[in-house]
């Protein structure tokens, strides 16, 4: 085996690193509303959300995956050894942001982390913009807003609509119903973050397959994931949110507002949407932010005091700084081993 085929390998196994630690990261996106209203305790809410995000690499397209695979950067430019390390110092940037947030408990953005570290290697390369796909780029930009309004808008008419629905019965009997409704919106949401994350991963892999000339040209041309890649990282991100931490869930389920079965399952199900939609249309965005939106939404239809801005403004911030702290990291990483890639 080659040295060249040994450094792809290598990198295909930091993307599945990377995608591991997207699944334990963003395990709060999918289980933090499921566990603060009790109805399932956090190792059967992660079990049963890891189920879930695997289940989505059956049957539900890789739309996304094309789109990080060849709408962010032209790594096709580049000589095969520069274009693999311009790959793995993405990967690095996203990681080390991923596990700086974690460790601080803001539940910031794994898919703009990954965006922002390809883009940052990118630029260290070239010097320039001229490797970046700022078409791709502006669409990604735009829902990194319109993704959470969508959530926050479809979590509140939700609710409204639910508490219209059942206004006549009694608040115990809604609550019995709505913790079994859980299960089912949980599950849902789950499919929805890892048809969205776990593609990610997937258009990064594809990116290494190119450089390393190991894709037909049909198959380079088209965009087509291979489905041993889409298992893969199904399965990695499916584990990583199996081990998911329980810091970040706290900050998801408690701290932005109170929730309820009611509201969970309002929240749950307005996210799976968001990103069942936005998958379809192959945009990669945020499942911290689509779920963040849902869960502020349903706590604003009790007014805007129960929602709790100061802990959201956190948020919001950890957002503004994950592409460029990802991209500053990656940057810094590929100046660093540059000198030693021939």
């Amino acid at each position: 085996m080659t040295a060249m085929a040994i450094g792809a390998l290598a990198i295909i196994a930091i993307a599945l690193v990377f995608d591991f630690i997207n699944g334990f990261h963003d395990a709060a996106n999918s289980i933090a509303t499921v566990v603060s209203t009790q109805v399932l305790s956090p190792r059967h809410a992660v079990l049963w959300a890891a189920f879930f995000n695997f289940v989505a690499a059956f049957g539900f397209g890789t739309h996304v995956a094309k789109t990080i695979g060849k709408d962010v950067i032209a790594i096709e430019t580049l000589p095969t050894a520069v274009a693999l390390g311009v790959l793995a110092a993405g990967l690095i940037g996203a990681i080390v942001w991923n596990l700086v947030t974690w460790a601080l408990g803001l539940p910031s953005s794994s898919s703009h982390a990954l965006v922002g570290g390809l883009v940052g290697a990118a630029i260290a390369e070239s010097g320039s913009l001229s490797l970046v796909h700022w078409e791709g780029i502006r669409k990604i930009a735009i829902f990194i807003v319109v993704a959470p309004l969508v959530g926050l808008l479809l979590g509140a008419l939700l609710m409204v609509a639910i508490a219209w629905m059942f206004r006549h019965q009694a608040p115990l009997r809604i609550d019995k119903w709505f913790r079994v409704g859980q299960l089912f919106s949980a599950a849902f949401y789950s499919l929805g973050h890892g048809l969205n994350d776990a593609q990610k991963t997937m258009g990064v892999v594809f990116m290494v397959l190119l450089a390393a000339n190991w894709l037909d040209a049909g198959v380079a041309k088209s965009g087509e994931i291979p489905f041993w890649v889409v298992l893969l990282c199904h399965a990695a991100m499916g584990l990583g949110t199996a081990m998911g931490g329980w810091r970040i869930v706290k900050t998801m389920g408690m701290r932005i507002t109170k929730l309820k079965p009611v509201g969970g399952f309002a929240a749950e199900t307005a996210g799976g949407i968001t990103l069942l939609i936005n998958s379809w249309m192959g945009i990669p965005v945020s499942t911290t932010h689509v779920i963040t939106g849902a869960i502020a939404g349903v706590g604003f239809t009790r007014g805007a005091r129960a929602v709790r801005w100061g802990i959201a403004g956190q948020i919001v911030w950890a957002w503004v700084l994950t592409i460029p702290a990802s991209a500053a990291v990656a940057a810094a990483t590929w100046l660093l081993v540059r000198p030693f890639v021939s």
